[in-house]
């Protein structure tokens, strides 16, 4: 029908990355968006979303319905792969069936982090804990499922929304003298609300080159060099001491290196990506 607004569903409506969607979408107000939680759409369970997609129809689903506990998904397992592997079949299918295009959101925990140097979309795969393996194989899925999708992996996601790295520093330096934080692992923080708006440009762009892109912000990493700019742009960099540790004891392995490439996407999209610094002031200033 001419004059129609796409219309969006966005699963795990109300989980970070969710909310951070909901934020931008009050500047594009030429889409229509539903936001769902797992109540609403339970992605698991395949006849309550037949029912729901019977009932509502969707241009686009955004899958941002994920089992994010590292570490708790080495104790269950079982539990992750349901939600980041089964549910997103579900999904997938449901979205080929429909004709509906699937944006899925997945990490770069997919990657062992033994290359030394940014992964690209086209690197080897090796996931070596259970969360990235559960996602991995929900990519896997969605690739043999579905036949419009977009999978976009991401890493280090804060925002000002949920639980999150930023904000448990910001806690922490508040009512700790001390901080020490581990320096083992690089990668790249990545402003949630710059990802939310990444996934709209790719809606706004009718793009059908469809596949997997990474986005997070430019540069990178430790988690002790993103815990000192939290601190610095907090104003709190005199009043806290923060040293740097070798390793932090988890139940899960983590890759050492995990900054992802984002040449595909800024080529693909035109992307302008902030710095993960200069996005992380930003943010700062705008929601201090």
């Amino acid at each position: 029908m001419k004059g129609r607004k796409n219309r969006i569903l966005v699963t795990g409506g109300f989980g970070q990355l969710g909310r951070c969607l909901h934020s931008v979408s009050e500047y594009h107000i030429e889409f229509e968006f539903y936001f769902a939680s797992s109540k609403d759409v339970d992605i698991t369970n395949k006849e309550s979303m037949t029912l729901f997609f019977k009932n509502n129809s969707f241009d686009y689903v955004i899958n941002c319905a994920a089992y994010t506990n590292v570490e708790q998904a080495e104790k269950e397992p079982e539990k992750a792969f349901v939600v980041n592997t089964y549910g997103a079949k579900n999904l997938a299918q449901i979205c080929k069936e429909k004709n509906i295009v699937l944006i899925h959101i997945s990490t770069d925990y997919v990657f062992d982090g033994s290359k030394g140097k940014p992964y690209t979309e086209e690197d080897r795969t090796n996931p070596i804990n259970e969360y990235g393996k559960s996602k991995l194989l929900g990519e896997q899925y969605i690739q043999e499922c579905a036949h419009k999708y977009f999978i976009i992996r991401t890493s280090w996601l804060y925002s000002q929304f949920g639980k999150n790295f930023y904000k448990t520093i910001l806690q922490k330096s508040a009512t700790e003298k001390k901080l020490s934080i581990t320096t083992s692992e690089t990668g790249t923080p990545t402003n949630a609300n710059d990802l939310a708006e990444f996934i709209i440009a790719i809606i706004k762009s009718t793009s059908s080159k469809y596949g997997i892109y990474h986005f997070s912000n430019l540069g990178e990493s430790t988690w002790y060099d993103f815990a000192y700019e939290i601190v610095k742009v907090s104003n709190k960099v005199d009043v806290i001491n923060i040293e740097k540790a070798d390793n932090y004891p988890t139940f899960a392995q983590r890759p050492k290196y995990s900054v992802l490439s984002k040449k595909k996407s800024i080529e693909s999209f035109g992307l302008n990506i902030l710095s993960w610094d200069n996005s992380l002031n930003c943010f700062f200033r705008k929601n201090k």
